[in-house]
């Protein structure tokens, strides 16, 4: 019996998708899997209020995705600029993916190179961007709008930085750029990221035990729209994809600088200014006023995560030259570490404050969330002070 050989042009290499198909599909696949859950939960709701249809639940979920990716809509209320980051992860989650998937199909590990990253990036970028803008259009001019050229452009920018972190990933640019860069930049870099992802679980666990405190008056604002049950778990669904948000406001409180909550009002440690708010779940944990005395002891919560990420640094560079078998890293590469996480961890804060915030509607409430430059100074100057002590604190103890 013949068998039949490969149809590959005799390399004996399975045949690849093109590009345009690779990406065409993985992309599609992204925004559907970011866009189903928003239209089933406000379509939940809105068929809760004997209120919905099939298109209007549709075109519902069209806005809804486009605000999560930080696209502006426009409704009879105002406008509507405050992303729920909860979507914005689960679509950047789901692009860094396709960025994986379309790499592999085009074989970039074969050439792991960041031209190559880049190429697939732009594919992705390219066809989510066209998606974006034709959600906009889909969205027509009755009801909650968006405009076209602002979502093509920002769903392009959203979809081709998360697809280059896949495709560097995925073909292996990525370790090699890491080789090249200076060790005390890759460990600095490091040390910033960890510093961050400390103070927001710091952020989350503030804002987690400020809403169970006030659970009572968040269950009666849940229980004052009438919209029976299903209604009521798409309103607590809405608003646990706000819960990222809270956790960034809350960090910027443990920093200092705060938020606002609408014009002209401010929520930090030492100053409480609020007015008249809307109904929403999210806003029952807000403090009715500053802490006093137990703020000097809150505000020394990020101060601790900036040490515990010197701490790691130590230790990290102490293990790593020992199972080496290199002697210990000396202070200056140590410290010079330290002194880089800082400004990282200042940036990636403040990025975050400046993704968390947006306008709620006209008014009053067209400012919402933290101030982004505070936020990137404050994080920059107390995270720097907590990694140099916790480094020299971690060197001394580990070598002991």
């Amino acid at each position: 019996m013949r068998v039949p050989g490969p149809r590959s042009g005799g390399d004996g290499r399975p045949s690849r998708a093109p590009l345009p198909v690779a990406a065409a599909v993985a992309t599609l696949w992204a925004a559907l899997v970011s866009y189903l859950p928003v239209a089933v939960v406000l379509g939940a709701a809105q068929f809760a209020e004997d209120a919905g249809t099939v298109g209007g639940a549709a075109r519902l979920g069209l806005a809804g995705w486009l605000l999560g990716h930080g696209v502006p809509v426009q409704t009879d209320a105002g406008p509507l600029g405050l992303a729920p980051l909860a979507l914005a992860m689960l679509a950047v989650w789901r692009l860094v993916r396709a960025g994986v998937h379309v790499s592999r199909v085009v074989g970039a590990r074969r050439n792991p190179t960041l031209g190559r990253a880049l190429v697939v990036a732009v594919a992705v970028g390219t066809g989510y961007g066209l998606l974006g803008a034709l959600a906009a259009l889909a969205l027509g001019d009755a009801g909650p709008t968006a405009n076209p050229l602002r979502a093509l452009l920002t769903l392009a920018l959203v979809g081709a930085l998360a697809a280059l972190v896949g495709a560097v990933r995925a073909s292996g640019a990525l370790g090699s750029l890491a080789r090249r860069t200076p060790p005390v930049l890759r460990d600095g870099i490091r040390t910033g990221v960890v510093a961050t992802f400390l103070l927001l679980a710091a952020g989350a666990g503030t804002a987690g035990l400020a809403v169970a405190t006030g659970g009572g008056e968040a269950g009666d604002m849940i229980g004052a729209y009438r919209t029976g049950v299903v209604g009521q778990a798409g309103i607590t669904v809405v608003s646990l994809g706000y819960a990222p948000n809270a956790a960034v406001w809350a960090a910027s409180f443990l920093l200092g600088p705060g938020f606002a909550v609408g014009t002209d009002t401010v929520v930090r440690t030492t100053e409480v200014s609020i007015g008249a708010l809307p109904a929403v779940p999210l806003f029952a944990g807000l403090p009715e006023g500053p802490l006093g005395g137990v703020g000097g002891a809150v505000l020394a919560v990020p101060v601790l995560a900036g040490m515990g990420a010197g701490w790691l640094l130590a230790r990290r560079m102490l293990f790593s030259a020992a199972a080496r078998q290199a002697p210990p890293p000396g202070w200056a590469a140590l410290l010079g570490a330290a002194v880089v996480g800082g400004p990282v961890a200042g940036l990636l804060l403040g990025g975050a404050a400046f993704l968390s915030g947006g306008p709620l509607g006209g008014g009053r409430l067209a400012e919402i969330g933290p101030s982004y430059w505070p936020v990137t100074a404050g994080a920059t100057v107390v995270v720097l002070v907590g990694t140099l002590i916790g480094a020299v604190a971690g060197r001394v103890v580990t070598r002991r």
